[in-house]
């Protein structure tokens, strides 16, 4: 350090407890304010803007923003100093005359690292491992965050040459190798570009800007302010700055109470490290620091902030807790702690102490967390007030408007149209197609529901065409000529961008320009062209800068193949935020950790306190082991944890904190932060724990709660007599007996379940396909059976699988079934046939009317097939691919379908046939392997579960049958939904009749709620 500036250091500090940007001010204004134009010669270095712009509104606060010529304030650091990952260098003003390159963008960067880690696997003829273009895009991402943490703590790469290979595991070995080739190159690859490394540039100028002073000290006083000193330049800047004659340092909460034993044994992770390393590097000892004017010696935060001092004391001297001489009741008040049961009871807890904040005038309040998660959900709670609060982290692009349609555009045309990507990007606000935003709604509705509700039409722009024509060959209308019309027209404008992902590989830049290009032909609408819509507003700005970075960067990248685009593009589209300029609330705030180190607000709280989000898990480096970080010479990854804790104490030591954590997020138990164990250990627990969590808990609780309660009672639906059903089939019969209000929904109101999306073939198809492969055959082999019959029933069945024996879950589970089922089948008839069974009809359809005297009534059945016995009388066989009917639900008429079967039979419903019924049969075809099918049979000698023989059982099918219709004739009689629930799960139309609401409710004789 020179001498010849002759002047020891001049070091301050403001203490945690008192606001650091307020403090700051006020000390300026004392010793400099006397003097507009001394005020501002003086020039303030902070650690990044939003500390510039913090110290300006302190300035504006002091002086009751009357006009002042403020000092000049400028930041040494464009992010976050003590990331130490430092993407891209903010300049201080003054010195962009040096000749020096600019600084690369770091998307160009990103893009000539991947092309470097392609190559790299490409010379060991391990192409085939390489990663894919995402992956790659992040792990370049990465290796630009190494170069630049090299870089920022002056490292040179030859040390990794020193690095023995054999020291450590096998994959590190490999990375190692990677980056003995890597780091010779890149600067030979830099240079060409004509660009420099950020963190190299900024090195420089900060070096230069101090050889300057060094030289030639500044007439006019210098503040270095809330710098901890942690990039070695800047620490270099504040050593100088230190001992210029009008230069002074003043540091963020340095402990000066701290006992020297403790002192010593400082770690990375402690909050005062990073003090002690500046102090330190700039060789002065902490007795020499002294308080920053306007600072109070004492002052009743005084407590609190030694309090903390003891929370954060190191492991090695935590015995000295027997002894504290800290009064508690004084450094607890204005402390709250509230444990919440989860994420959503925190942040909604949270949002309620925010809003009773505004009670008072001009009071205000910030939340500070690292938790983004817990921050948005804090900012939406704060909605239901119509209060906009300012998220100094603001929004990732990733998750605006703007930002999912580019996603959304990108993945439709990559998945060649499937329905749900399609239907994603289509219904998404910003789609408009160049036409009426109310029509295009209705077109793409009609689309899902004609088109895409069910299994997946042939993929791309053609497939969806000719699945339109297909419906218009089965049934011409206005409607669907109108829905091809319209698709053609947005095929014409989405065609160019789809043609790319036809191609083998592509440019980058051909790629992004027809995307840009897609995107915002889909999103012009019938006033204003897609421009306007798509880049309108800070979020569309912010995409718009996106893509004009990502084109000037395009020519450093490879062909890739345009599969790959919308993941590659994801990866650059989450790197970038969105900050709102205007409209949020001026006395509410969420702030960083960083961002508080630096101001206090009136209410402070400090949310997410639980291990791994505050403070955070060390961060894994995917280059370097902490060994080899070690022995390279990079600052342990435990660092971070140190810095966090010193944003902890500051944000904490304001008078009226407020500390929250969740006991579980998202369902899973949480461990609390360590220094709320360290606090847990000190405080007793009648002192730190309150009823006031009970009392936030209640009222959030409260928000949501009705002014009073309406019970649903179920729905009795009573309609007119012409319109009630007078032709069911069998199968509905049983829908009609066990739950009426399905049958009304269905038959009466019209409504009919949509299928999914994209749908796999459900059991329904599975029993179809199935019931479609046994007819065949029963009707191509009718009398003797053929020579390989297992041969022919698997030929059979593939015809009756057709197209869908293709999907995964089809072949894979569904057709070995069949085979187990088609070789249980063919050993039965062979067995049935040598014993005298004949099958006489196979999926036969009959009708029976009835007069009654509502009205004549007709049943209807299609039976799977029908069997004469040896001794003439007849057996009704049902296939069942899913659960078969019990003896007891037969018996006692909950499985009506076989007995009214068997009653058109004898009743000669079937044409051409006629006969007594012995015989009902359930053919349960499971498919298992242990047991492939059942036979659940019910005849005239009976069986152990039967409790009749087969013509009681009949006769009494029609007696039911009659009442049952009877029953309903009646003009009171209601559709009741599922009166018997202990028969009958939950329905397709059980949502229709609210049944969650009242099922389960138990009515006294007077229709009151029963205890």
């Amino acid at each position: 350090m020179p001498r010849r500036l002759g002047k020891n250091p001049e070091l301050y500090t403001i203490p945690a407890r008192l606001s650091f940007a307020e403090t700051l001010a006020r000390g300026i204004l004392d010793r400099y304010g006397s003097d507009p134009l001394t005020l501002s010669d003086v020039m303030v270095l902070l650690p990044n803007r939003r500390a510039v712009r913090s110290l300006r509104e302190a300035f504006l606060r002091l002086t009751g923003d009357k006009a002042l010529l403020l000092p000049r304030m400028q930041p040494i650091g464009d992010v976050d100093e003590d990331e130490l990952l430092m993407a891209s260098g903010a300049l201080p003003v003054g010195l962009d005359d040096v000749d020096l390159p600019p600084a690369i963008s770091g998307y160009q960067r990103q893009l000539i690292l991947m092309k470097i880690i392609h190559s790299w696997y490409k010379e060991r003829g391990e192409e085939e491992n390489a990663p894919e273009v995402a992956q790659c895009a992040i792990l370049a991402g990465a290796l630009g965050q190494f170069l630049d943490q090299v870089q920022t703590e002056r490292l040179s790469f030859d040390a990794l040459k020193e690095l023995v290979p054999e020291d450590y595991a096998v994959h590190w070995q490999k990375t190692l190798d990677f980056l003995q080739i890597l780091t010779p190159l890149w600067p030979t690859v830099l240079e060409a570009t004509g660009y420099m490394d950020a963190a190299e540039r900024r090195n420089r100028l900060l070096t230069g800007l101090r050889d300057q002073w060094l030289n030639t000290p500044p007439s006019y006083p210098i503040i270095a302010a809330g710098s901890t000193g942690s990039i070695p330049a800047t620490a270099d800047l504040l050593e100088l700055i230190a001992r210029l004659p009008q230069g002074c340092v003043v540091l963020p909460g340095v402990h000066l109470d701290m006992d020297g034993d403790s002192w010593e044994v400082l770690g990375p992770t402690h909050s005062q490290y990073s003090m002690k390393m500046l102090l330190n590097k700039i060789g002065v000892d902490r007795a020499e620091i002294t308080l920053w004017r306007g600072a109070p010696a004492a002052d009743p935060g005084l407590a609190r902030e030694r309090l903390l001092g003891e929370v954060m004391r190191p492991a090695e001297t935590t015995d000295r807790w027997r002894d504290l001489e800290i009064d508690i009741d004084e450094a607890m008040a204005g402390l709250t702690r509230l444990d919440l049961p989860g994420s959503r009871e925190e942040a909604g807890v949270i949002a309620l102490i925010l809003r009773e904040v505004l009670e008072t005038p001009e009071r205000t309040a910030a939340l500070v967390t690292p938790d983004r998660q817990l921050a948005r959900r804090v900012a939406n709670e704060m909605q239901r007030w119509g209060i906009l609060i300012d998220d100094s982290a603001g929004t990732p692009l990733f998750n605006t408007a703007p930002g999912l349609y580019l996603r959304l555009v990108a993945w439709m045309v990559a998945e060649e149209f499937a329905p749900v990507p399609l239907l994603a990007a289509l219904k998404h606000p910003l789609m408009s197609g160049g036409m009426d935003r109310g029509q295009f709604r209705r077109m793409v509705r009609r689309l899902e529901k004609e088109i895409f509700r069910g299994p997946r039409p042939v993929g791309g722009l053609d497939g969806i065409d000719r699945a339109i024509g297909q419906r218009l060959t089965e049934g011409a209308s206005a409607k669907l000529q109108e829905l091809r019309d319209w698709w053609r027209g947005m095929a014409t404008l989405i065609q160019p961008f789809a043609d790319l992902f036809a191609q083998k590989s592509v440019t980058f830049d051909e790629i992004l320009v027809a995307h840009i290009a897609c995107a915002e032909r889909l999103a012009a609408d019938e006033s204003r062209s897609g421009a306007e819509n798509l880049w309108k507003g800070e979020a569309g700005e912010a995409a718009a800068q996106l893509m004009e970075d990502l084109q000037l960067a395009a020519q450093q990248m490879e062909d890739l193949s345009p599969e790959q685009y919308p993941a590659l593009f994801e990866v650059f589209l989450g790197d970038v935020t969105v900050r709102p300029k205007y409209g949020q609330h001026p006395r509410l705030n969420i702030w960083g950790p960083l961002e508080a180190r630096l101001q206090h607000a009136d209410v402070m709280i400090l949310a997410g306190l639980n291990e791994g989000s505050w403070p955070p898990e060390a961060a894994v480096d995917p280059w370097m082991s902490r060994p080899m970080r070690k022995d390279f010479g990079l600052p342990s990854l435990e660092q971070k944890i140190g810095l966090s804790a010193h944003d902890f104490v500051q944000a904490c030591a304001a008078p009226r904190v407020i500390l929250t954590r969740a006991e579980k997020v998202d369902g899973t138990p949480t461990v609390k932060s360590r220094w709320l164990a360290r606090l847990d250990a000190i405080v007793p627990n009648e002192v730190f724990r309150s009823g006031d969590a009970d009392k936030w808990l209640s009222w959030f609780y409260e928000l949501d709660r009705p002014a009073e309660t309406i019970e649903i009672d179920p729905p009795r639906p009573v309609p007119p007599l012409e319109v009630r059903p007078r032709k069911l089939s069998v199968t509905a019969i049983q829908t009609w007996m066990r739950d009426p209000y399905s049958l009304y929904a269905q038959r009466i109101l019209g409504l009919e379940p949509l299928d999914e999306l994209d749908a796999d073939p459900n059991a329904i198809d599975k029993g179809v396909v199935i019931h479609q492969a046994l007819e065949d055959f029963m009707k191509e082999y009718p009398g003797r059976l053929p020579a390989d019959p297992l041969a022919e029933l698997e030929e059979l069945g593939r015809r009756a699988f057709g197209p869908i024996l293709d999907r995964p879950i089809v072949y894979a589970f569904w057709w070995p079934r069949f085979l187990q089922v088609a070789r249980w089948f063919v050993d039965q008839e062979r067995e049935r046939r040598t014993g005298g069974y004949r099958t006489v009809l196979t999926e036969k359809k009959g009708e029976m009317t009835f007069s009654l005297p509502g009205g004549d009534f007709t049943l209807r059945a299609k039976a799977d097939r029908i069997d004469a016995r040896p001794d003439g009388s007849l057996s009704i066989i049902d296939y069942k691919t899913g659960q078969a009917a019990s003896a007891r639900q037969l018996h006692a008429g909950y499985a009506p379908q076989l007995p009214l079967e068997g009653l058109m039979v004898q009743n000669g419903a079937f044409e051409g046939l006629s006969g007594t019924v012995t015989d009902l049969s359930y053919w349960q075809l499971k498919g298992g392997e242990d047991e492939p099918a059942k036979v659940t049979s019910f005849n005239e000698q009976g069986s152990r579960n039967s409790k009749q023989d087969v013509g009681e059982l009949i006769e009494k099918s029609r007696d039911g049958l009659l009442k049952l219709v009877s029953y309903f004739d009646l003009e009171d009689s209601a559709y009741l939904s599922n009166p018997n629930p202990a028969q009958l799960g939950y329905g397709e139309y059980d949502h229709l009749a609210r049944t969650k609401e009242w099922q389960g409710r138990v009515k006294d004789d007077n229709g009151e709620d029963a205890p």
